[in-house]
C-alpha cells in the first residue's frame, strides 16, 4: 500500500475487457509530507476519488484481478480509500476504505 494523489484520469476507446465499467485514475505516488515520490501509476477506482484527492493505492495485483473478476487481468493496482483531508471536523465526510463488501463497478 502506497499514499499517493489523483493527478487525472485515463479515457479510453479500447481498453483490456476486465476494464469495463472502471474508471482509471493516475496516481502520483506521495510522501508523508505530500512530495512526489516515484513515477505515476494506473489505478482501477471502485470508490470514485476526485481530482487531487489523497489516496491509498493497493499494490497487489492479484487482490486488483479478484476485483474485476479475471486472473488474467493486467491491473496492478487499486484505490483502497480515500484519506480524508487533515483538520477534517468529525462528522465530517465518512472515510471510504475498502473491506467487506466490494463495491459494483460503475457503469
Amino acid at each position: 500500500m502506497q499514499l499517493a494523489r489523483v493527478e487525472g484520469n485515463i479515457t479510453s476507446t479500447v481498453k483490456h475487457p476486465s476494464f469495463a465499467g472502471w474508471r482509471l485514475l493516475i496516481c502520483q505516488p506521495v510522501d508523508s509530507e505530500g512530495a512526489a515520490r516515484g513515477a505515476p501509476v494506473v489505478a482501477i477506482d471502485p470508490w470514485g476519488a476526485g481530482l487531487h484527492e489523497s489516496v491509498i493505492v493497493s499494490t497487489d495485483g492479484k487482490a486488483a484481478r479478484g476485483f474485476v473478476n479475471d486472473e488474467k487481468s493486467p491491473v496492478r493496482h487499486m484505490i483502497a480509500g480515500i484519506v480524508d483531508p487533515k483538520g477534517e471536523e468529525p462528522g465530517g465526510r465518512e472515510s471510504r476504505v475498502a473491506g467487506g463488501r466490494k463495491p459494483a463497478p460503475s457503469t
